[in-house]
């Protein structure tokens, strides 16, 4: 983890246990769990787990003194009813970081085993998984940490380190031809070197971003068979990048005309919860 994921991780528990605690902590447990106990979190499904590490910050952030030990590696495959961590020491500490230790578990491996199962999908091609900007606010860093634990690659971070010329963008300069140049100039007069994209919609705007030199071009919300026709044009001089209507269902068909990417915003904004539970063992 780099030193940017690390401070947002350390925020979002510091946030979340906030949350739950505010000033008076954890009433029922303070007043109920007084003992030294162990207990296990169980995966309730199949899946890829992501998050343990995390998971694991939460309860240290609670009690340093807690031993928790992780049995799964990020990344792994559990089966429901796998046992993916242990948990031994003050019980009321246990229980006051359990909801917030399984909510980071349970989003990041959704977002993990969705991810998962797209990249499954398309292995048997050269293209690649991208995830995208949409993400839960302030966890974008963390969620797209989830992608790459599932198999994806990351595109761009935010708005600032990649040029992502878009339909309103085209509107706004004239023309990709324009866009393009002047985003070039932008680059020259502020001191910086960062890759362009450009989105477009027709075999047409295609052939003028080509013509533009980008470093990667987008064929959105294209049918299967102008994919084809755009990727056996290009003939792989530039990178292409489907998107748009990528489904579990679709992706394959879409990954087999030949791109070189597809991106994807269901893998973080559509990942179903995945099901952990925490079991007091005495």
């Amino acid at each position: 983890m780099n030193r940017d994921l690390e401070q947002n991780i350390n925020g979002l528990i510091r946030q979340a246990l906030q949350e739950d605690l505010d000033q008076r902590g954890d009433i029922t447990s303070d007043a109920l769990v007084q003992h030294h106990g162990s207990a296990a979190i169980f995966a309730r499904q199949q899946g890829c787990v992501a998050g343990l590490v995390v998971a694991q910050r939460v309860f240290h952030a609670v009690n340093k003194a807690l031993n928790v030990d992780i049995v799964f590696g990020e990344g792994d495959i559990c089966q429901k009813g796998s046992k993916i961590m242990q948990i031994s020491g003050s019980a009321l500490s246990i229980l006051t970081a359990e909801r917030t230790a399984l909510n980071f578990l349970a989003r990041l491996s959704a977002i993990a085993t969705m991810t998962r199962q797209f990249t499954d999908k398309i292995s048997h091609t050269n293209a690649r998984l991208l995830d995208t900007r949409k993400t839960t606010p302030g966890w974008r860093l963390l969620e797209k940490y989830a992608t790459r634990i599932g198999g994806a690659q990351n595109h761009r971070t935010g708005l600032w380190d990649m040029f992502l010329i878009k339909e309103n963008h085209i509107k706004s300069a004239g023309s990709i031809t324009k866009a393009v140049s002047d985003c070039r100039q932008y680059m020259q007069s502020h001191g910086f070197t960062v890759k362009i994209e450009v989105e477009t919609q027709t075999l047409d705007e295609v052939q003028e971003a080509l013509a533009s030199r980008v470093d990667q071009i987008m064929l959105d919300n294209m049918t299967l068979e102008e994919m084809r026709d755009c990727v056996k044009w290009v003939d792989g001089r530039v990178a292409l990048e489907a998107s748009g209507n990528v489904t579990l269902d679709r992706v394959a068909l879409i990954a087999e005309t030949g791109v070189d990417y597809i991106s994807a915003g269901a893998i973080t904004h559509s990942a179903p919860a995945f099901d952990f539970t925490l079991l007091l063992s005495d």
